[in-house]
């Protein structure tokens, strides 16, 4: 990565990060649980959910203090390994 995209952000800083899956009672239990493991002291008022229009898909935003650009790039690597999200913003 060049030093160019490295200083786009300013650490720490409250990011917001997006999974999106097919609509299931468990989903943002998952995406809480995924992002858990690099931001321990996360807390569940972190998390909103929103159903698509058609109620088939829900959006999980995230909202954390990321502490460095590898904490991020970690978590979006867990979104990307997880079978239920389908995409990440």
């Amino acid at each position: 990565m060049s030093d160019e995209h490295k200083t786009l952000l300013e650490f720490p800083c409250e990011f917001p990060i997006k999974a999106i899956g097919k609509q299931r009672d468990d989903l943002d239990a998952i995406v809480f649980s995924l992002v858990l493991k690099h931001v321990p002291d996360l807390s569940e008022g972190a998390v909103r959910s929103r159903p698509s229009s058609k109620g088939n898909y829900c959006s999980i935003t995230v909202t954390f203090t990321a502490i460095s650009q590898a904490q991020i790039e970690a978590i979006y690597r867990d979104f990307h390994d997880c079978e239920q999200i389908t995409m990440t913003l």
